[in-house]
């Protein structure tokens, strides 16, 4: 089975990559010859990931997923969510996001975060949509080289490191991303064991 994954992240890419079992493949964008930066102008993580997916299809793929991913902060009301990749402005980078996240989290007590993950996958014409939460909390400062993103602040819940720090074989087991990416694995298998 091949599917293409509509995102010009490979950190994504690569995380997505070493969840698949045998006899899935994934194409990029970039190998079906979308250079262009897909326009994410839902108001919902579920919106974008649908639109991204969309967006594939109507160049000519078939079966596609896409994804968005959200960090929503408790004491923000949930911000910095679907606005995440661009938090600081749409063209600062994530340590911008990163720095702006930790000034806007001085003095609050209430820490706690959540990192959402919807995948969008339109297979034979038809949409599934699959959720992946993990819990945690913000760090007061930023730690680890591992990972992208709000990895180095963002502390899962039961461990005491971030995200940076865990490494990618904890990462890809407990992610946000990786407990979607393990649904939507679940639902192809159940296509594929079908007479």
């Amino acid at each position: 089975m091949e599917l293409i994954f509509a995102t010009g992240n490979p950190h994504k890419v690569a995380e997505v990559q070493y969840l698949l079992p045998e006899g899935i493949r994934i194409k990029t964008l970039r190998e079906i010859g979308i250079e262009e930066e897909i326009p994410e102008t839902g108001q919902t993580l579920e919106e974008n990931a649908l639109l991204k997916a969309e967006y594939v299809r109507q160049r000519g793929s078939r079966d596609v997923f896409a994804e968005d991913t959200g960090l929503e902060v408790k004491a923000l009301h949930n911000a910095p969510g679907v606005y995440s990749a661009r938090y600081a402005g749409p063209a600062c980078d994530s340590r911008a996001n990163l720095v702006k996240l930790l000034k806007e989290m001085e003095g609050q007590n209430d820490r706690r975060a959540r990192f959402r993950t919807v995948i969008a996958l339109i297979l034979n014409e038809e949409i599934h949509r699959f959720e992946g939460i993990v819990n945690g909390q913000i760090a007061e400062t930023a730690s680890g080289s591992g990972g992208f993103g709000y990895d180095p602040v963002f502390v899962p819940e039961g461990f005491d490191r971030s995200f940076a720090e865990l490494g990618d074989e904890v990462k890809s087991r407990i992610s946000h991303r990786a407990r979607a990416m393990k649904k939507m694995i679940s639902f192809l298998n159940t296509l594929r064991i079908q007479p």
